[in-house]
């Protein structure tokens, strides 16, 4: 019987790793290879020619301070559209997703339907819908024009607006589903005892609704600010030359210079910066709030 026992608790000691074997296989081979890849790549140096690039591994890390002083300025344009984007649409997504959770009734399956409907339309179709709407001939352009609004540039399309709107437009539902996930596990209740204590409506969002919607807010935050960084559809299609954001820059490098080591030091540069951001933002709403 001890042996019997014994048996089984090692089985139920290696059982975890077993379940979890696929799912840490395929992080090491799609995750941490090309990590590792792209690693070695930004510390290489071409010693073929434009045409057919050969990488030798010689640490350069100068390939980082390069890339850094060259594109320095399209770095912080990227974060800077990024953020605009993300606060944008945290203020089209909260008040949208708060109906949702507590207004929408037997409207809210179909309601949270129109949210998701974009995603039946491919990322890539979608923008050059924006760029057809923001046309220089069109109605939008028009309207614009006679109230007063027209951006300086006398159009809509290759400004800084336009891609900004663009962004917003498209990252909206990742922003939208996590913040009505948080407020629908808010018990109503909780509003009406606040209201019952004479509390005003300013008082009980920033009180009780804010404070528990806050993951969804990070949550949302993230998805959008992440993608949008990297993003170069947008910026190719709505903006121009002036508007051109960092993930432009590296499909160009990857896919058009083959200027790889370069690329692949911008990837990093970017990502880590991400990431500083990311822990940044999570120490200021606090880690606790958060859990």
């Amino acid at each position: 019987m001890a042996g019997i026992a014994a048996g089984g608790a090692r089985r139920s000691k290696w059982a975890p790793w077993a379940l979890s074997a696929p799912a840490l296989i395929w992080l090491v081979l799609f995750f941490v290879v090309p990590l590792y890849t792209l690693f070695t790549t930004s510390l290489s140096v071409n010693v073929g020619s434009v045409f057919v690039p050969e990488l030798e591994m010689r640490w350069q890390l100068s390939n980082y301070t390069d890339a850094f002083r060259e594109y320095g300025d399209i770095l912080l344009r990227s974060f800077r559209y990024a953020g605009a984007a993300t606060i944008f649409a945290l203020i089209l997504a909260y008040p949208l997703a708060y109906t949702l959770a507590f207004k929408a009734g037997k409207w809210k399956n179909a309601l949270l339907g129109l949210v998701i409907l974009p995603f039946f339309v491919t990322f890539l179709v979608r923008t050059l819908a924006w760029k057809t709407i923001f046309d220089d001939s069109g109605w939008v352009v028009s309207f614009f024009d006679t109230i007063g609004l027209l951006p300086s540039e006398g159009r809509l399309l290759s400004t800084s607006w336009a891609v900004i709107g663009g962004l917003t437009y498209n990252f909206l539902p990742f922003m939208i589903l996590p913040i009505y996930v948080s407020l629908e596990r808010i018990d109503p209740r909780l509003m009406e005892a606040s209201r019952d204590l004479y509390s005003t409506g300013r008082r009980t969002f920033l009180k009780i609704l804010l404070p528990l919607s806050l993951p969804g807010v990070f949550a949302g935050s993230l998805l959008t600010f992440i993608p949008a960084s990297g993003d170069f559809i947008n910026a190719q299609y709505l903006g121009g030359v002036n508007q051109s954001m960092i993930g432009s820059v590296i499909q160009s490098k990857f896919l058009i210079v083959k200027d790889y080591p370069t690329a692949a030091a911008l990837s990093f540069v970017l990502m880590l910066l991400i990431l500083a951001g990311v822990l940044a933002y999570t120490r200021a709403l606090g880690t606790e709030d958060l859990k």
